[in-house]
């Protein structure tokens, strides 16, 4: 139980818990202006005042053109919230502490044999060829 005690308090689960659950309640929010405002905004642009909105039926299948147009809205700004007020903070915090998160990938360069593009900057020899690489400039 003390293994399990400190896995559970670690800062790190800790953080990612909180997030998990502001996110969830952002969704919600977000998903209430997205089927309420959103959604009514691209219908009544469709030229339809009735339910039905952007709603098209090919061969008897219902295709709401609407919904997915308010989808997408949704996930947009559901992922810009997150960022500004997930991960923006975040990362300042972390940075503050000494540690970077959501940084710059480390530099890579590419085999001049093989062709693969992954390689450490400072690399000396393919990892997958294993052919030498000129010195990095």
């Amino acid at each position: 139980m003390k293994g399990f005690k400190r896995f559970l308090m670690q800062g790190n689960l800790i953080v990612i818990a909180v997030g998990l659950v502001v996110a969830t309640a952002f969704s919600t929010l977000i998903k209430a202006f997205t089927d309420n405002v959103i959604t009514p905004l691209i219908d009544a642009a469709g030229g339809s005042s009735t339910k039905s909105g952007l709603t098209y039926v090919v061969n008897g299948q219902k295709i709401t053109l609407g919904a997915f147009i308010s989808a997408i809205v949704y996930f947009v700004i559901f992922m810009a919230v997150v960022y500004f007020v997930l991960v923006v903070p975040y990362r300042s915090y972390m940075n503050r502490r000494g540690q970077s998160v959501f940084g710059e990938p480390a530099p890579t360069r590419t085999c001049p044999h093989c062709l693969s593009d992954d390689l450490p900057a400072r690399a000396t020899k393919c990892k997958y060829c294993t052919s030498e690489l000129p010195a990095a400039a």
